[in-house]
């Protein structure tokens, strides 16, 4: 039995949702977002709030993915999601130009990309980026897109990290050299 998906979810009053065929549309402050509704998944009103049923027991995994679909969208049109980067080297910055963010990542070119639209981009200092939207897939694939435009350097720790994110930095080949030379008394 899922565990998340028989909790039941807790609908703001200034959000909406409206089933539309294989689609629950929800609409609040922020925006609206269309979240799919796998098959033999139906959503059941209770006293003001959801509560997610399924047909057969081999769905339970669709149980607790359509709930939690559900829940991060009404979050979406209420919260917003957002992800922070950090931009890490010399001379790498980020700026945003009309509906584009410009990177200046240690390539022999700037890196223009386009800011989709329902999200925005805002650059702090240069070096901190912040991803903000209503859906927490696209926001999180835009932070994802951000980072591989430059990922995070093992031996130097350049490049575009999360906020936060923790990174082994490995040893240099003369380094590792020199270690190994000592070891042996050469």
């Amino acid at each position: 039995m899922s565990r998340i998906g028989t909790k039941p979810v807790q609908v703001p009053s200034p959000v909406t949702v409206q089933p539309d065929g294989e689609v629950m549309v929800v609409t609040g402050p922020k925006g609206t977002l269309r979240v799919p509704i796998p098959p033999g998944i139906h959503f059941e009103k209770q006293d003001g709030q959801y509560v997610v049923k399924r047909e057969r027991s081999e769905q339970a995994a669709l149980h607790g993915l359509a709930r939690s679909l559900l829940v991060n969208a009404v979050r979406g049109v209420t919260q917003g999601f957002e992800k922070h980067l950090d931009i890490v080297g010399i001379g790498y910055r980020a700026e945003v130009k009309g509906k584009s963010v410009v990177f200046t990542l240690g390539y022999s070119h700037p890196i223009e990309m386009p800011i989709p639209e329902g999200l925005t981009i805002a650059v702090e200092k240069l070096t901190h980026v912040v991803v903000r939207g209503a859906d927490k897939q696209r926001v999180g694939q835009m932070a994802a897109e951000i980072r591989g435009l430059r990922p995070p350097d093992p031996y130097k720790n350049k490049g575009v990290r999360y906020t936060g994110e923790r990174l082994k930095k490995k040893v240099g080949k003369a380094a590792a050299a020199a270690g190994g030379a000592a070891k042996t008394g050469q």
